[in-house]
């Protein structure tokens, strides 16, 4: 089944790579700008409460109704959804004392993944991705997350992402969630990002895999333009992906009361996971230099063939055309021009000749 064309969202790669970043340019450190998407609708601060008893889930009006829940007892999840008001970010900065730097990142949604430490939070960046089936691309969102001792604050650009089992397992109370502190669920945030990709890479397998039983069955100029769609995916997934193992790596390192060790052992695990997604990333960049290599062979074959069939053809018409040209020729004395079956001897000697020919290319198997 024939694939629909790729190359208008491929083509737009760099402008997921490249953004206006010049906007910074002159200005004081610590000064907010936005560099992403442009949004109209609102920033949502929505808050998940919790005890190992309790569960409190509601939407906030206002970033003041943060502080009374940014200390215990409980742990306070605040889930913002939304960078774009930059107004809303340094109300929410004042409630939680976060650094003038730490809110010029956040509104800034072209960072790489990393992790700071601050005196009383960590600062993490983050990737998040999803696939799109319907462009057959990979759709990546900053999410920044901040653990403070009894809260957790997660930023994303815009609402939707995959963190309902952890919200489901929340409501639930079953497991160890609602009984630990604000670094599990930090963890539990960071291992759902880190388990999304899985379901990414599973995607564009089985894309990849569609792709190349089409290049073996008859590749077409639009196979090659879906085989460099799919490299400049692998670009940006790659980017994303990266990164990972050295803020994993970071969070391991991290001397921080806000880390226990239990939460430590629960990190290596991320990190495996990070380690096995990064090696199936590399694995599918090289399929697909591989699918180029097999588009231009099979290509190059299929020419081959169509050349043989011409050149066949030619060389069989070739003795033909002579005979032809023979009897075409306006000489006066030409005895076979009277004989009553020259023109169906004619024929059979020409039959003969194209057939026994083709009988000779048989057997030597060029055909």
């Amino acid at each position: 089944m024939r694939r629909p064309k790729r190359p208008q969202q491929s083509s737009t790669v760099l402008k997921k790579l490249l953004h206006k970043t010049s906007l910074k340019a002159g200005k004081a450190p610590g000064t907010l700008v936005h560099i992403g998407k442009q949004r109209a609708e609102p920033i949502h601060i929505n808050l998940i409460h919790y005890d190992p008893e309790h569960l409190n889930q509601r939407q906030l009006a206002s970033a003041e109704e943060c502080r009374p829940h940014r200390d215990g007892p409980g742990i306070s999840w605040f889930d913002i959804d939304g960078v774009h008001q930059l107004d809303v970010l340094q109300d929410i900065g004042a409630a939680f004392d976060l650094h003038p730097l730490v809110l010029e990142d956040i509104v800034n949604t072209t960072h790489r993944p990393k992790v700071e430490s601050f005196d009383n939070y960590l600062f993490m960046v983050l990737k998040m991705s999803q696939f799109d089936s319907s462009s057959a691309s990979v759709t990546t969102e900053q999410v920044s997350l901040i653990l403070g001792p009894d809260y957790v604050l997660s930023f994303q650009e815009q609402k939707g992402d995959v963190f309902d089992s952890v919200r489901q397992r929340l409501r639930n109370g079953k497991g160890r969630l609602r009984k630990m502190g604000a670094d599990y669920l930090a963890y539990v945030l960071l291992d759902s990002l880190v388990d999304s990709y899985f379901a990414v890479l599973e995607s564009l397998g089985e894309e990849i895999e569609r792709l190349e039983e089409d290049i073996i069955a008859r590749p077409t100029p639009d196979t090659q333009s879906r085989i460099h769609h799919f490299k400049r995916e692998m670009i940006l997934l790659r980017k994303a992906v990266w990164p990972l193992r050295e803020l994993i790596s970071g969070l391991q390192r991290e001397e921080s009361p806000l880390l226990s060790d239990t939460t430590g052992i629960f990190l290596r695990d991320v990190y495996d996971h990070t380690i096995q997604i990064i090696d199936t990333v590399e694995t599918l960049r090289d399929i697909l230099s591989g699918l180029l290599d097999l588009y231009m062979s099979s290509i190059s074959n299929r020419m081959n063939e169509v050349m043989k069939v011409l050149t066949i053809i030619a060389t069989i018409f070739i003795p033909l055309t002579f005979v032809a040209g023979i009897y075409g020729m306006n000489f006066e004395y030409m005895p076979e021009l009277h004989w009553r079956w020259s023109y169906p001897l004619l024929w059979l000697g020409m039959i003969l000749m194209a057939g026994g020919m083709f009988i000779f290319f048989k057997r030597k198997q060029w055909l």
